[in-house]
């Protein structure tokens, strides 16, 4: 399916979404939906981002506005405004149409847009997704999307703000794909104590 245009055109209001989702809707197509702030993009988005799209035919994406993500993550943030962090998302090949939206959760949206599937992030139970994201009477399917574990966005801000590297876990997690890196950082914890045993 293509999508048609370049990023910019396919980052729209949450109307225009809504109309976008009916139009694939009516041809059949299963529209997968995601929220969140997308402050820094990196990889563990991208294959959340890839594992949701996976589940439907289209992806739209809602991104929080500037003022939600400061409330959200505190002051100096978001280190990105609303309209790059649209249009990065918007490049990805696995995203169809992102809008922006400001309420504090996806709600209202999930109420507009009306999706086939909820998919999201983080450590939510589906039984919290449900009672604190979903409107009343969403007929959707919810499902959560893995994690990359050690990538974080705060972490990577703070990193970069100390003049640092984000961190061994993100560079373990991008180097395995994000599979087995707790058991792979185990093993190699196990090597370092055996070889310090062996030097004593």
């Amino acid at each position: 399916m293509s999508r048609g245009g370049d990023a910019r055109s396919r980052v729209v209001s949450r109307r225009e979404a809504a109309r976008r989702v009916r139009a694939a809707q009516a041809r059949g197509e299963r529209v997968v939906f995601t929220s969140g702030c997308f402050d820094l993009l990196h990889v563990g988005h991208v294959r959340s981002l890839e594992e949701a799209r996976r589940l439907g035919d289209r992806l739209v994406v809602g991104v929080n506005a500037d003022a939600t993500v400061r409330r959200l993550k505190g002051t100096g943030r978001p280190v990105l405004p609303l309209r790059q962090r649209a249009e990065l998302l918007a490049a990805l090949a696995c995203v169809d149409w992102v809008f922006p939206f400001s309420e504090p959760t996806p709600r209202a949206s999930l109420a507009h847009i009306r999706p086939d599937v909820f998919a999201k992030g983080g450590d939510w139970s589906l039984a919290t997704l449900r009672a604190n994201d979903a409107p009343p009477g969403f007929a959707g399917e919810i499902r959560r999307l893995r994690q990359v574990p050690g990538v974080r966005s705060t972490r990577i801000v703070e990193a970069v703000r100390a003049g640092r590297s984000a961190g061994p876990a993100a560079r373990r997690a991008g180097a395995a794909g994000g599979r087995g890196s707790a058991r792979t950082a185990g093993a190699r914890r196990t090597a370092r104590s055996a070889g310090r045993r062996r030097t004593r």
